[in-house]
């Protein structure tokens, strides 16, 4: 039985009226990918005002890990509602913040006896996770990467790369934030043709990016800044808005040994690919590293607004009293949210159907690489993938109308599709973790349909 249910032209009747309010009432700068107004969603569906039904390949872009409106998630917000919704952990603290702050800090993979701080959104997470790693390491440098994204206040969005849309007309940005090339395999600047380049190592094109990559990042931190002066290293295991990339694995251990050796912080951007993202609870366990910061949000409470920072508790002790809170953050219904989304990952089967998902996902991807040309590349961990469009495969050049256009096809005929990339051209996949095998097939059917809209 299909899932998709179109009954209107899309945009329906009273989401075009719905638009037409927006426009009058809210200004231009938040943006929509598509021109329908949700009704309810369920789920991996959305149901707009008109009576149509999306499957929904976006999760509020990675939010929805758990499902929309999932049962558990929303009986225990009523459940907390009944008793109260706001005292302000900083007048009247509460046990749902406590204990979700021990389940964090039992569940990130590290070692270390580790604490939780809890805010309202990723941005904010960063914000404080800076705050944190300054204070501790008594230094101020940060270094981000290339195709970085972490969000829309003014540290975040000084460590976010792509300029348009994000940080264009903002300047003057933070200071002492430096950016170092991401070992971007598909794009490399660096070539390697033969073993006579002074590598030293065999001619592996991925070892030679994550070398030559890790390389900049020295010569940044030795001949721009001193390590000495370095408090934190930024970075997502598998970039978001950046384009889906995973970081090679050979980068990010030395990365780690890197900043070991150098007494500075790995801070470990988890806001998109948290909570089964990429099959696992946490990205970072793909790596095999030990992170000294964790950055959490989007799928923690499932769609309540929630995010966290979590990690070495001799990091988070040393900020004073009353140097970092905020009135909503850990907001009681966020967190008992956050702690039945956690139960959906840990006590359930729930990451064994993301590993399903994921591999199903990796094949069709695979499978377009092969049909269509102007598919450059795909990527990504699990079921958080992409694929990168070109107009040509030798010279790589960015398909940007081709994305837009897949997007708008697809929403068209039932599914609601993303784009990312710094330069707009990929299309990424974000469909809701508890989605069934049925739901993922059809709503590929009609992306591979927009694909060939294309040729």
């Amino acid at each position: 039985m299909s899932s998709i249910n179109i009954v209107t032209d899309i945009p329906g009747p009273k989401s075009k009226l719905l638009m037409e309010r927006r426009v009058k009432a809210v200004p231009k700068g938040p943006f929509h990918v598509t021109p329908i107004f949700v009704e309810k969603a369920e789920g991996a569906i959305v149901h707009d005002v008109d009576g149509n039904s999306f499957i929904d390949f976006a999760s509020g872009i990675g939010v929805t890990n758990s499902g929309h409106n999932n049962p558990e998630l929303v009986n225990s917000a009523k459940k907390q509602l009944d008793k109260y919704m706001h005292t302000g952990f900083n007048v009247v603290p509460y046990e749902p913040y406590v204990e979700l702050a021990e389940r964090l800090n039992d569940l990130v993979p590290s070692q270390a006896d580790n604490k939780t701080f809890l805010a309202n959104s990723g941005a904010e997470a960063v914000e404080n996770a800076i705050k944190f790693a300054r204070s501790y390491t008594k230094k101020q440098a940060i270094i981000c990467f290339d195709h970085a994204y972490h969000g829309r206040t003014y540290m975040a969005m000084s460590l976010t790369a792509k300029s348009i849309p994000y940080k264009y007309g903002f300047a003057p940005f933070n200071s002492e934030v430096y950016r170092t090339p991401f070992p971007y395999l598909y794009r490399s600047p660096y070539n390697c043709v033969n073993t006579s380049d002074n590598c030293n190592i065999p001619c592996n094109m991925d070892m030679c990016v994550c070398q030559r990559s890790f390389e900049s990042f020295k010569e940044t931190v030795e001949s721009q800044i001193g390590h000495d002066q370095v408090a934190g290293v930024i970075i997502e295991p598998v970039t978001g808005e950046g384009g889906f990339m995973p970081v090679p694995k050979t980068f990010m251990k030395l990365l780690e040994k890197y900043c070991k050796e150098n007494d500075i912080l790995l801070i470990m951007d988890e806001i998109q690919t948290g909570f089964g993202r990429t099959g696992k609870l946490f990205a970072t366990e793909h790596f095999e590293v030990e992170p000294d910061l964790f950055i959490l949000a989007k799928g923690l409470a499932g769609g309540m607004p929630l995010s966290a920072v979590t990690g070495r508790a001799d990091i988070l002790e040393s900020v004073g009293v009353g140097g970092v809170g905020g009135t909503y953050c850990g907001n009681p219904v966020s967190c008992v949210a956050a702690l039945s989304a956690i139960e959906q990952f840990t006590q359930t089967n729930a990451l064994e159907h993301c590993t399903e998902l994921g591999k199903l996902l990796e094949n069709r991807l695979e499978d377009w690489a092969k049909k269509f040309l102007f598919i450059g590349d795909h990527r990504g961990l699990g079921p958080m993938r992409a694929v990168e469009l070109v107009k040509d495969r030798k010279t790589k050049e960015p398909y940007k109308e081709a994305v837009s256009k897949v997007i708008k096809y697809s929403y068209e005929n039932g599914v609601i599709c993303i784009g990312a990339g710094t330069f707009g051209n990929v299309l990424r996949f974000l469909i809701p973790l508890t989605a069934t095998v049925d739901q993922l097939e059809e709503g590929l059917d009609i992306v591979e349909q927009g694909l060939e809209t294309v040729i």
